[in-house]
């Protein structure tokens, strides 16, 4: 049944009362705000940054953001009402509409979009969000005294477990369309959890815990228990250790609370059996208790200590005095040179005046290995956000920012939507990486320019920190615009590792390759694994092959909806496209000619690893990109195996390149260098240095000397000599020369437009008009294109792509996405082109 709404005009009690209006946000991509009248009874209940419940179109209903409130009602429509609002007090503060507005403006996109990113799934209701009880909710016992409306969505959530109510299913089921504070209500009082799909159903964390059953805490009987125990050593023992942890006679409510299982069953001197002897016979309790993700308390972990070393502690000086003097400073340190530390002593010092930090990385896998350090400095004041945790998890995060409850958040680049209202130091790691643009769907966002312009609004100073800064950052320092501070040694007796080149050209005409390696990196990794120190390899490619064809005819499975060949993932035993998903079974003999003779080309992280399985059986090898790290808490896992040295080689992508911190990696393979520096983009040799330099400054960080092994057929590009001295300034020179002999950033800005339709002629025919119209408004040298990109279709559209350089000016920028604007307009108000897709891409990496 389909929720419907027949709202009646309430009548004004009196003739002067104020008829108020409200522009609301709605998450769809709308150009405009959209208004709607507020019902007269509820005119002290509107709140900028509040949600309501709306209807928009004929029978759909939303949870939108109150924008403004005034007394103008629209010239176009007529005003629908307010069906009811969620919220007493904004979760979305000015400060963040304010940055959602410049997103909206800078990334040509609505704010529509940008509030659908922003917001967890839980906060944005619809007649299709659902419901579902809480674990820990019993209803034979309620915390909280429950209405008749509340009793009765109890009652139909509890017929079967599990079972879950759609928005629609609940407003039918009470037969009101006001049931929305019923709802919220019912989260606060812990009896019901919110999603918005099925995936997303919630799963709580659950502890395991016991306590002396209710009728032994009295002294007798606990004597009397004792003289029953007398001939049983093992459970002796446990009861003895519980009533060590737990004084039953000075605080009885202590018993009531009890004690985590794992405190019995891991101590290494008792008997986990014991334990459950025990329970079984009623003298211990076990119960469930559901926990938060984020412990109010402070970690029980011994607090991290640590002193700066003297270079270290003058690069901080140096970042404060140049934080008096300029808002945004790039602290260039080599890798392993301390900068983490450097991070949390500032930290300190913002916290110590009452300001909040957001401190930003570019990988879920870092923030795994960085949240522990931090969480021991920072304890219950630390709050985590990334992609990996459920909806309900976000919402925790987002509503302890709101409240104070977390003063720093480390996440990766969604965190700069949370809803900070006082920031005073704004950190963003690795600024270099290009895992901090957003690129699909809109807003296709940069989060360090936002974090910058976050910055900006809210008066607080920004640090960028990186070993390889991007050539646009360290062009401001340079032009004296924002501030630098240096770090050229790194932390402790560690030194810089020895980089070799080995020439795989060479290796093969001599047929002296190891499957994919070099017999130099084939013994310098037995070596180091015979020294009980660790190996990483890097490679820039997922899977076991990147296709395979057939010897006889030639056939090469291709992607059903993009124009790439289908990549061979030997686990699972079928063939992938890396760009939307499509996969199909491995082929047994060729659709083509019917041979058998099926041959993988190339080779993925999944294929290094299953060689190096049969090549170093001594070693324990363990893979870490997109296929090994789906699931919620792979990274931590993989990396702490490594951490703890239960595995001994690592193969990965992009992913074991970034910032991670291992104290027993000696040696760095990179496999295939050449894959990385010979690409289409302007950016190319920016990239290939900036990841040749991070990966190999994962070797020998704590006191062993490293040692790095580029694998190249090409040992004379030009890029490897300053990889190999670790020049960044001379890489900077002749990047930021080629940068303006050519017209590329930082000395113009690059706007990319890009056309999609399933037609490939009315695609062409399209890019074709929206060039002409971009020409006439802009001029011709300001428009490049349009061109098929080197992929030329990708989920069954094709693509066409024109670029678009303008002069750095805020003035010029400004106008010429107003006529970058028109001219998209132009081309949709054609018939034939009504069902293209017209996308900017401001920035594009």
């Amino acid at each position: 049944m389909s929720l419907t709404f027949d709202f009646v005009q309430p009548e004004p009690a009196a003739t002067d009362r104020i008829t108020l209006f409200c522009d609301v946000i709605l998450p769809l991509p709308l150009p405009k705000l959209y208004t709607y009248r507020v019902p007269y009874e509820m005119n002290d209940d509107v709140v900028i940054g509040g949600r309501v419940i709306v209807q928009f179109g004929a029978k759909k209903t939303l949870s939108c953001i109150v924008a403004a409130v005034h007394e103008t009602p629209p010239a176009l429509y007529q005003a629908k009402y307010v069906l009811e609002f969620i919220d007493d007090a904004p979760v979305v503060t000015q400060a963040q509409l304010k940055l959602f507005r410049w997103m909206a403006d800078y990334y040509m996109c609505t704010l529509g979009e940008v509030i659908n990113a922003a917001l967890p799934s839980a906060l944005k209701l619809s007649s299709e969000s659902r419901i579902q009880l809480h674990p820990a909710f019993v209803r034979e016992e309620p915390t909280y005294p429950l209405s008749e409306q509340e009793e009765k969505i109890v009652e139909a959530l509890s017929t079967e477990d599990g079972k879950a109510l759609t928005f629609t299913e609940v407003g039918d089921l009470l037969g009101s369309t006001n049931f929305h504070k019923v709802i919220k209500s019912l989260i606060q009082k812990d009896v019901i959890f919110l999603f918005e799909h099925l995936a997303d159903k919630f799963s709580p964390k659950v502890v395991k815990k016991v306590r002396l059953a209710h009728h032994f805490v009295a002294e007798a009987a606990l004597e009397t228990l004792f003289q029953q125990l007398a001939g049983r050593p093992k459970q002796l023992d446990v009861l003895m250790r519980y009533l060590q942890k737990v004084p039953v006679y000075q605080n009885e409510y202590s018993n009531h609370q009890g004690i985590e299982k794992a405190y019995l069953t891991s101590a290494p001197h008792l008997s986990p059996s014991a334990v459950n002897t025990l329970i079984k016979n009623g003298v211990l309790e076990q119960f469930d208790v559901i926990v938060s993700r984020f412990p109010l308390g402070d970690s029980p972990e011994a607090k991290l200590h640590f002193s700066l070393s003297e270079a270290q502690v003058a690069a901080q000086a140096d970042i404060l005095q140049q934080f008096t003097e300029k808002d945004i400073v790039l602290l260039h340190g080599v890798t392993g040179a301390g900068k983490t530390e450097i991070y949390i002593e500032l930290i300190r010092k913002a916290l110590e005046g009452g300001g909040q930090v957001l401190y930003l990385l570019p990988e879920i896998a870092l923030t795994a290995q960085i949240v522990t350090r931090l969480m021991r400095v920072f304890g219950s004041r630390l709050g985590v956000y990334h992609s990996k945790f459920s909806d309900n998890e976000r919402v925790e995060v987002w509503n302890g920012v709101l409240s104070g409850r977390f003063q720093v958040v480390v996440g990766v680049r969604s965190a700069v939507f949370l809803p900070f209202d006082n920031v005073s130091l704004i950190i963003v790691d690795e600024e270099h990486e290009s895992s901090y643009k957003q690129y699909d769907p809109s807003p296709r966002y940069n989060a360090r320019e936002v974090a910058l312009m976050m910055a900006n609004f809210q008066g607080a100073k920004t640090l960028l920190g990186s070993a390889t800064p991007s050539v646009e950052t360290y062009y401001q320092t340079r032009a004296g615009r924002w501030g630098l501070v240096t770090l050229t040694k790194r932390f402790g007796e560690a030194g810089l590792p020895e980089i070799e080149l080995v020439d795989t050209r060479k290796g093969r005409e001599q047929k002296t390759m190891l499957n994919h390696f070099t017999p130099e990196l084939m013994s310098e990794m037995e070596r180091k694994l015979a020294l009980k120190e660790q190996v990483i390899l890097f490679q820039n490619r997922r899977g076991y092959s990147p296709f395979i064809n057939c010897l006889d005819c030639g056939w090469i499975p291709k992607c059903k909806n993009c124009a790439v060949s289908l990549s061979y993932h030997k686990h699972a035993h079928e063939l992938r496209c890396h760009y939307c998903g499509f996969h199909d079974r491995m082929p047994v003999e060729c659709p083509a000619c019917g041979s058998r003779n099926l041959k993988t080309v190339g080779f993925g992280t999944e294929k290094i690893e299953d060689d190096l399985k049969i090549m170093l059986p001594q070693a324990n090898v363990q893979r870490m990109d997109l296929d090994t790290t789906r699931a919620k808490n792979s990274y931590q896992q993989i990396i702490a195996d490594f951490e703890n040295q239960v595995t001994n080689v690592l193969v990965g992508t992009q992913m074991v390149t970034k910032g991670l911190d291992f104290a027993n990696v000696s040696l760095v393979g990179i496999i295939n260098a050449d894959s990385i520096i010979h690409y289409p983009d302007f950016r190319a040799h920016e990239r290939a240095f900036q990841m040749f330099v991070q990966v190999s400054g994962r070797a020998g960080r704590k006191g062993k000397k490293g040692k790095v092994i580029i694998q190249t057929a090409d040992p004379a590009q030009v890029i490897f000599d300053k990889v190999i001295r670790n020049d960044y300034l001379e890489f900077y020179e002749y990047e930021i020369t080629q940068r303006r002999e050519y017209g590329f950033p930082p000395f113009m800005r690059v706007i990319r437009m890009t056309v999609k339709h399933v037609d490939q002629l009315v695609a062409e025919q399209a890019a074709i008009l929206l060039t002409q119209e971009l020409v006439d408004r802009l001029g011709r040298e300001a428009v490049l294109g349009p061109e098929a990109p080197y992929i030329f279709r990708i989920r069954n559209f094709y693509l066409q792509e024109i670029t678009i350089k303008l002069d750095r000016e805020h003035t010029v920028l400004k106008h010429a996405k107003s006529e970058i604007m028109a001219a998209i307009n132009v081309v949709k108000d054609q018939k034939e082109f009504k069902q293209a897709r017209l996308v900017a891409d401001v920035d594009p990496m």
